[in-house]
This record gives structure tokens, C-alpha cells and sequence, in this order.
């Protein structure tokens, strides 16, 4: 009997030893092991690898879009128009006559957000480069603008730190500032209406970083559809998943 359970322990010893990776493998399927993405069929560097390739892809074509002449002053989906709080200046402005004002007001205030956009692509590339695997699978299982809310969660305090004095410095050096002064002033003065003086550099600001990331989503919606955008292989086969997700 002894010899029996002595022959029995070495036969189990031998056998879990020689299985040893195979239940490795199992762990690292069923935990998300940090080389396999499990059922995905692809590892786990290439998807976080053709993640920040669409990112990349999008935030430099989003970016590089705004960043020249007209690209928000001649764009309808990202054209920086009055405050909501300056709509009736606009409007009054406009029914007196003086609407040249407003229209050389508005240019010169998408003229500073063009300017602004330019300094995106640096901290966008900083988001990218520290995606996780976590963050990666989220983006690529996630709705069809999980990336640009990735970018707009771990950027938006940087982008207003950055775009803000741009825009300000911006909008003194095209003469927005001023435009804009002026717009106030001449408004100020029509009798029976409550005086108004929005803050023009951070609503620029934000709308500035709105404008950015709507170019960026759009263009995510493209790669996520429509596969003649996936221009690499490894995005292929990323988003290839995603298609029958």
C-alpha cells in the first residue's frame, strides 16, 4: 500500500510539472496575461500598438486640419462664433447697422484658435505613448468615440493650460482682443440694455479644444467603419476585431 501511494505521488509530481506551462497559459487567457489578449487572437502590444496608431492617425490629421488658415473660419462644425451670452450683441449690433464689427470680430477670433491648435499634437502624442493595455482594450471594445474621450480625459486640463495663453496672446496679436473691445463698447452704448462683457479667452479656449476634438472623432468614426482608412496592417487587424465584436 505504501508503495502504491508512493508511486501515485511521483506520477502526479511528473505529470503537474510537465504541465506547468500549459496552465500558465490558461491563467494568462483567463486574466489577461500581459503577452496575450486572451480570445482576441492578437497579443497584447498589438493592440495597444494599432490603438495608438488610430490615435496618432487621427489627432495629427484633426490637428493639422485646424491648425492653418480657415481651418476652424471657413469649418462650419468648429467655426468659433459669439458667446451664447453675446448673441443678443451680435444680434442688436447687427440691426443697427454695425455688423461689419461682429464679422471682423469673429474672424480674427477663429484666426487665434488656428493658432492654438497647433500646440495639440505634443500633448496628445504624451497620452498616447502612456496608453496601457487596460486603457487599449476599453478604446477598442469600447463605442465608436472611445479614443477621442480617452484623449479628452487625459488631456483636457493640459490642452487649457496650453491653449489658453496662445489664445490670448493670439487674440492680442490678430487684433481680436480689440475687435472684440470694440464689439462690447459699441454695444454698451445703446441705450436700455443691460451692459455685457464675456471672457473671451477662455470661452476661445474651450471652444478651441471642442473644434479639436470633433476633427479627431470624426476621424475615429472613419477608421472604426470604414476599413480603406486603416491604412497599416496592424491597424487591420485591430479594428478587424473590433468588426465582429
Amino acid at each position: 500500500m505504501k508503495r502504491i501511494t508512493i508511486w501515485m505521488f511521483c506520477f502526479l509530481s511528473i505529470f503537474s510539472l510537465s504541465n506547468c506551462d500549459t496552465l500558465q497559459d490558461i491563467a494568462n487567457t483567463t486574466l489577461g496575461g500581459s503577452s496575450s489578449s486572451g480570445t482576441t487572437g492578437l497579443s497584447n502590444s498589438q493592440i495597444v500598438s494599432g490603438l495608438k496608431q488610430a490615435l496618432m492617425q487621427g489627432t495629427t490629421k484633426g490637428v493639422n486640419v485646424l491648425s492653418v488658415k480657415d481651418g476652424f473660419f471657413k469649418n462650419p462644425s468648429v467655426k468659433v462664433l459669439f458667446p451664447p451670452e453675446a448673441q443678443k450683441v451680435e444680434k442688436t449690433l447687427r440691426d443697427i447697422g454695425a455688423g461689419q464689427l461682429v464679422d471682423v470680430a469673429i474672424e480674427k477670433i477663429n484666426r487665434a484658435a488656428e493658432d492654438a491648435a497647433v500646440g495639440a499634437k505634443d500633448i496628445f502624442i504624451n497620452s498616447i505613448t502612456q496608453m496601457t493595455v487596460t486603457d487599449a482594450m476599453g478604446i477598442l471594445m469600447g463605442d465608436d468615440n472611445a479614443c477621442t474621450n480617452y484623449l479628452r480625459k487625459t488631456t483636457s486640463k493640459d490642452l487649457f493650460t496650453s491653449f489658453n495663453p496662445v489664445i490670448k496672446k493670439s487674440l492680442n496679436q490678430v487684433g481680436a482682443s480689440d475687435a472684440w473691445g470694440t464689439v462690447i463698447s459699441n454695444y454698451n452704448k445703446v441705450p436700455f440694455i443691460e451692459k455685457v462683457n464675456p471672457d473671451l479667452d477662455d470661452y476661445v479656449t474651450n471652444k478651441a479644444m471642442d473644434g479639436v476634438f470633433l476633427m479627431i472623432e470624426k476621424e475615429e468614426k472613419l477608421i472604426r467603419k470604414d476599413p480603406v482608412k486603416r491604412v497599416t496592417d496592424i491597424l487591420k487587424k485591430v479594428f478587424g476585431m473590433q468588426d465582429k465584436k
